[in-house]
Order: C-alpha cells, then sequence, then structure tokens
C-alpha cells in the first residue's frame, strides 16, 4: 500500500512538472518567415505542433501535419530539448525550443546534429 502511494505521489508530480512546463509552449504560433501557424498542445505524455494554417503554394506542407516533441525543460526556464518525430516524412529529429514570452526559437538536427534549421516564431491570439 505504501509503494502504490509513494508510486502515485512520484506520477503527479511528474504530471505536473509535465503541464507547467507546457504552458510555456502551448498556444498559437506563426513561423517568423509567414509561411505557416501552428497549434502547439499537449498530447499525451508529449507536446504536439498542429499545423493549422499553410500560405497557399508552400512545397511540403499542409494543414493538419503534426510534429511529435518529446522534450523537457533543460537549466534556465524557457530552453527545452530532446526529440521531435515528423510522421508525414517519418523522420526523427534532435530538436531544442526557447521561449521568451512571446517569441519562440526552435532548432531542429538530422545526421548527428550535422545538418541543423533554426526557426523564429511569435505567439498569435
Amino acid at each position: 500500500m505504501r509503494r502504490m502511494m509513494i508510486g502515485t505521489g512520484v506520477l503527479a508530480t511528474l504530471t505536473c512538472v509535465s503541464s507547467a512546463f507546457a504552458a510555456d509552449i502551448d498556444g498559437q504560433w506563426a513561423r517568423g518567415d509567414g509561411d505557416a501557424k501552428v497549434r502547439i498542445a499537449p498530447c499525451g505524455d508529449d507536446i504536439c505542433a498542429t499545423n493549422t494554417w499553410i500560405k497557399p503554394g508552400t512545397r511540403g506542407e499542409k494543414a493538419g501535419d503534426r510534429l511529435v516533441m518529446t522534450i523537457k525543460p533543460q537549466g534556465d526556464a524557457g530552453n527545452y530539448s530532446g526529440t521531435a518525430f515528423d510522421p508525414q516524412r517519418d523522420m526523427t529529429y534532435r530538436i531544442t525550443v526557447t521561449v521568451s514570452g512571446d517569441s519562440m526559437t526552435t532548432k531542429g538536427c538530422i545526421v548527428a546534429g550535422l545538418i541543423c534549421k533554426g526557426v523564429s516564431w511569435s505567439r498569435i491570439n
């Protein structure tokens, strides 16, 4: 009984930590180039970024595409790292996310970190 209570307490603590850091990232975001808008929200134990709007003519992306992020807080508040899975491309990336107020930057890397791309985002209503 005592083990079960301790286990339940640990699970509740982990859930609260996960929810607390997700709050910084949760919301609607517009990509810096103006070609996409995403909704970032918890999905199970992970965080999902789902395209809600894609500028007409943008190649390789469509509304409804989803990126599943398994990320954890790192160091300072607003810094996260982990992995992101793109089911549309069947690719997994190493990802870092930095959130500061209504600004966010993401950096995804493949090939052992040799090929990386950074993107800036602005929070929208």
